[in-house]
């Protein structure tokens, strides 16, 4: 009998089984969201329409920061076995020739390259495949959502329908990953705000063995008649996008028109493995949260592709969202942590977007009469000392000051506040291993100077080991970071963001007052909350005895 049915004559109706977390969607962000609630032991099911993965390539591009998350659920080495990394980007002209050039580096903050290449089918099958191992986690294809309903401060209660008709489930919280045509967005009031861009672009997948001329980047062609982008993506694979003229549709004579410039393959020497049509738009939803029910990915976001950061955005979101959820279902933390999710996410989402939108325009210029003068401009900035070295930073700025970010004021040196804490290779007890493998999922303090006992409890009240940068064999590179930013000591948050500073030459963090009460826990004793790292990992264990 399923839980919507009517019981029996004489028997209580069976009620709606309950779950944590309840995720619609299982593309890489629903999937990626499942696996980090499940490291930190937050039961979740996942509701998917699709009964397998999707086929055919789609996102093709990651950076070092979404490899780390990828890390953090476990498949960085399954990933690199499938990644290609990538030079960086070119913007060419009409004729080919180069405008300005934004390398990457195969060694970023983060300690992965700064681009890779990879297909999306493959980087959702090894996510499944690790989520299939997770106890804490279930996936369960061919069902549509077809209702998300919440009454004030309740569990929410989640319809969908399958083969045996509709069935419920209650939730303490929904995730909707169900991309940009879901229902989830809809279910809490939330609309789009158009960030005006919007074109019709040709997709175009390609295997061959021929040869093509690739400088193991991408190339964006900025040429308004005919804009273009090309890239590598695997050891056979290539991609091209042609912004096409409403209605035409390029047939394979045509196709090896507009790909002459990179190959001299004949019509047979390629197969065309996708062409697909893509309207490109540029919106963000005006709300991301109601209640317990909170919006990631394409459901939150659209983004251009030409900056390779559209599902990489949804990724982070993930990453922002799971270990805040986490801590308020488990350890009854204050509620005022998840709002954060939003106040940080949705500028970082809007500073992506218009970066996309900005290539975008540099590729076309856009389509009025100061074309011409934009990209003459574009190309002019391009030469200028430092603009290209500055464009092709990270794609991550400091988050700004929040609740869960505690800048200071300046006193010379970085804010380390806000910023990724570096990841560099550790060795520890003779095991090389990079630095989050060795942290760990929790929070975690890392010191230049013995801490002090204030510092200790702290970290102790929070479940965040200490660990001293001497003892990790990284070659200076925390040390020399921390020397950077004038600070003795960090707190980084679960997503290795810096929480607060220890500033040089003092006792303790800057403004523990404002971020330990949102923290807390309702588990306590003596005023000393009960959540201590599991200590499962013995190069933590080493390193903090």
């Amino acid at each position: 009998m399923r839980a919507d049915q009517a019981a029996p004559r004489g028997t209580a109706p069976r009620p709606a089984p309950h779950v944590p977390v309840v995720i619609i969607g299982a593309g890489p962000v629903g999937v990626t969201a499942a696996l980090l609630l499940a490291r930190r032991g937050v039961r979740s099911i996942v509701l998917e329409r699709h009964q397998d993965v999707y086929p055919l390539p789609r996102a093709v591009a990651t950076d070092d920061e979404v490899r780390r998350i990828l890390q953090a659920v476990g498949i960085d080495e399954e990933f690199d076995a499938i990644a290609r990394p990538a030079r960086g980007l070119r913007l060419l002209d009409a004729r080919h020739r180069t405008i300005a050039e934004f390398p990457r580096s195969p060694q970023g903050h983060h300690g992965f390259p700064q681009t890779s290449m990879y297909d999306q089918p493959e980087l959702e099958r090894l996510l499944r495949g690790v989520l299939a191992r997770r106890p804490e986690s279930e996936l369960r294809g061919g069902l549509e959502v077809v209702g998300v309903t919440q009454d004030g401060d309740g569990p929410v209660r989640v319809t969908y329908r399958g083969d045996h008709g509709e069935e419920h489930l209650w939730a303490d919280a929904v995730l909707g990953c169900d991309g940009a045509n879901g229902i989830t967005r809809d279910a809490i009031g939330a609309v789009w705000e158009d960030l005006h861009f919007e074109e019709r672009w040709t997709v175009i997948d390609v295997r061959t063995r021929a040869r093509v001329r690739s400088w193991e980047g991408v190339d964006q062609v900025c040429d308004p008649a005919r804009p273009a982008t090309f890239m590598r993506i695997g050891e056979d694979r290539y991609r091209w996008e042609f912004r096409l003229p409403d209605g035409e549709e390029p047939n394979p004579g045509r196709l090896r028109e507009l790909m002459a410039p990179w190959t001299d393959a004949a019509d047979g020497d390629f197969e065309v493995v996708r062409q697909a049509q893509y309207t490109f738009r540029a919106r963000i939803a005006d709300r991301w949260r109601q209640g317990r029910v909170f919006l990631l990915g394409d459901a939150a976001h659209l983004t251009p592709p030409f900056i390779g950061q559209g599902l990489c955005t949804g990724m982070r979101d993930a990453r922002n969202l799971t270990w805040k959820l986490a801590r308020v279902l488990q350890h009854g933390a204050d509620e005022r942590l998840l709002d954060t999710y939003e106040s940080e996410r949705k500028p970082h989402a809007r500073h992506v977007i218009r970066l996309a939108v900005a290539m975008g325009w540099a590729m076309t210029g856009g389509q009025d009469g100061a074309a011409a003068m934009r990209r003459g401009l574009v190309a002019a900035a391009c030469r200028i000392p430092g603009v290209v070295s500055l464009a092709g930073r990270d794609l991550s700025p400091a988050l700004t000051r929040g609740p869960l970010v505690r800048h200071r004021k300046r006193m010379g040196g970085r804010d380390l506040a806000g910023t990724f804490c570096p990841q560099p290779w550790v060795t520890v007890d003779d095991r090389r291993a990079r630095l989050d493998d060795v942290l760990g999922d929790s929070f975690a303090v890392v010191t230049a100077v013995q801490p002090t006992p204030s510092l200790r409890a702290v970290a102790a009240a929070i479940g965040a080991p200490i660990v001293v940068t001497d003892t990790l064999g990284d070659d200076g590179t925390l040390a020399a970071w921390l020397r950077a930013g004038r600070a003795d000591a960090v707190l980084l948050r679960p997503d290795r963001v810096v929480l607060d500073v220890v500033p040089a030459g003092a006792d303790d963090f800057t403004d523990s007052a404002a971020w330990a009460p949102m923290l807390c826990t309702t588990r306590r004793t003596d005023g000393i909350e009960l959540n201590q790292p599991p200590g499962t990992n013995p190069l933590l264990r080493s390193l903090t005895s």
